[in-house]
């Protein structure tokens, strides 16, 4: 029986996204300035090594991600575990219907990045254009963050580029990893029971030290199949940032759905063809050890502590039921419907479906 309500699950999601973001924060900044279209020209010399500023305020724009995270990332969770719930009803023993675990865990994991995606995306645009400034530039007294902000006042709409592309990202990369991660974690928790003699995994430190290794093996594959998308995404999402500070044409019409990295509303599709045309297949895949290193690092803390945020939760709730026999009672073997009755004296007949 689980005792964690909606709240639970937004308090543990929401820890998990802060905690990742402050820890792994400074590699997602590495890796959006690799993926960025100036990459050789503001972060190389001439002479081919890297410059002191790729590694310069790594934490620009941590701000807004870290505010809007907690909110995206607790619906993100709420709505996984309600999707899940839901679909778990349309199988056996509830219904005749057969879906199988993965089809259900990619499903819910998708309708749930839709709902996280539409929450951060604004942060995303902001976050990613403070990443690549050059703060030496700027001066010191000046927030990237702020900066970058004030561009979009002009045109705040430009702050839902993208969507679109980091739905394409999180959507395909979500499906992947959780049915992935779902079953690692089910294979080590079975392997966990039967080396402890079949007593069940209820430490919340165990529980989330297998979780953290299932998440960060299923992530990290997944980041890497991914990253070309995760490439274009930047880059939609930095023009968004250079398009912020032009005039619009007056009389044009604006999609957030088609624009690319040079202000000529480019699709993901055309900026992928010509990332391949000018850079080649390593373009597409710029960052992408990067990514799955830091994902594989990222998606363990994350679901780590969210799972031990969860169980933490949940026993505390526990021990408030305790004494409650009402709550205690194991319902597992009250069987409903058929059986003897009371009143009639004989069983209630079955219905057709069922075995004789």
């Amino acid at each position: 029986m689980s005792f964690n309500s909606n709240s639970d699950i937004w308090l543990a999601g929401a820890f998990a996204a802060f905690t990742v973001d402050l820890l792994v924060y400074p590699l997602d900044t590495l890796k959006t300035r690799i993926q960025s279209p100036d990459y050789r020209l503001n972060y190389k010399n001439a002479n081919g090594s890297t410059k002191p500023a790729l590694f310069r305020g790594l934490y620009q724009g941590i701000g807004p991600i870290v505010a809007i995270t907690i909110p995206s990332s607790g619906a993100f969770f709420t709505t996984y575990e309600a999707l899940k719930y839901g679909l778990n009803e349309l199988t056996p023993p509830n219904s005749t219907l057969f879906v199988p675990q993965s089809a259900i865990h990619a499903v819910a994991s998708g309708g749930a990045e839709l709902v996280s995606c539409a929450i951060l995306t604004p942060a995303e645009v902001i976050k990613q254009n403070a990443q690549i400034l050059d703060r030496d530039s700027m001066g010191r007294k000046v927030s990237p963050t702020g900066y970058v902000f004030k561009k979009f006042l002009r045109q705040p709409s430009q702050l839902w580029r993208g969507y679109t592309a980091l739905a394409a990202r999180n959507l395909p990369f979500t499906a992947l990893q959780f049915p992935i991660f779902e079953k690692l974690k089910m294979y080590f928790m079975e392997r966990r029971k039967a080396s402890n003699g079949g007593k069940p995994v209820e430490g919340i430190f165990e529980r989330a030290i297998i979780t953290a290794g299932s998440a960060a093996i299923a992530g990290s594959g997944s980041a890497w199949i991914t990253t070309p998308i995760d490439v274009v995404k930047t880059r939609i999402m930095l023009a968004a940032g250079q398009e912020s500070t032009k005039a619009k044409p007056e009389g044009s019409t604006q999609s957030w759905l088609t624009h690319g990295t040079t202000g000529d509303r480019k699709g993901g599709f055309v900026i992928a063809r010509d990332i391949l045309k000018h850079e080649g297949i390593r373009g597409l895949f710029r960052g992408a050890a990067l990514r799955g290193g830091w994902t594989a690092l990222g998606s363990g803390l994350y679901l780590g502590s969210y799972e031990g945020g969860r169980f933490y939760l949940e026993d505390q709730r526990k021990q408030k039921h305790e004494g409650d026999h009402v709550m205690q009672r194991d319902w597992s073997n009250v069987k409903v419907g058929i059986g003897a009755s009371r009143s009639q004296g004989e069983k209630v007949k079955k219905s057709a479906w069922q075995d004789d």
